[in-house]
């Protein structure tokens, strides 16, 4: 994965916000919307991009592309630094491979452990009755 590559592909765009703010809503374009095209990009292997496919596959669109919106601030800067944190973090989760876990024997001492506690368990229970006569 190269940072540099993936962030010069990335496209980015200004748009009115929507909600509430008055009169600056009108008239300025704060919100950034970040476009990432996954299928031509040259920052990723095929191996990357078939496994950021699969582990993002319900944020890309039918053509491959990523889209993120910001309008949290008011300041079209901070929104695209914002929108651009989060295209990585995004990226970075989608490249990650969890540990294949390995299954293990249980060791003989623990299932004797085991067995010996349900058997004083039971003998508890046992003493707690009433005697019979």
């Amino acid at each position: 994965m190269e940072i540099q590559t993936i962030l010069s592909e990335v496209k980015y765009k200004a748009v009115r916000s929507s909600g509430a703010g008055g009169q600056n809503v009108n008239k300025v374009s704060s919100k950034v919307v970040l476009t990432f095209d996954l299928a031509n990009s040259q920052g990723f292997s095929e191996e990357e991009k078939l496994l950021l496919e699969s582990n993002l596959h319900n944020r890309l669109t039918s053509d491959l592309v990523l889209i993120l919106n910001c309008d949290e601030d008011r300041s079209q800067i901070k929104n695209k630094e914002i929108v651009t944190k989060r295209f990585l973090d995004i990226i970075e989760k989608g490249l990650y491979v969890p540990k294949i876990r390995k299954a293990t024997k249980i060791p003989k001492s623990v299932i004797r452990k085991r067995i010996k506690d349900k058997k004083r368990a039971s003998e508890v229970k046992q003493n707690r009755r009433k005697p019979e006569f």
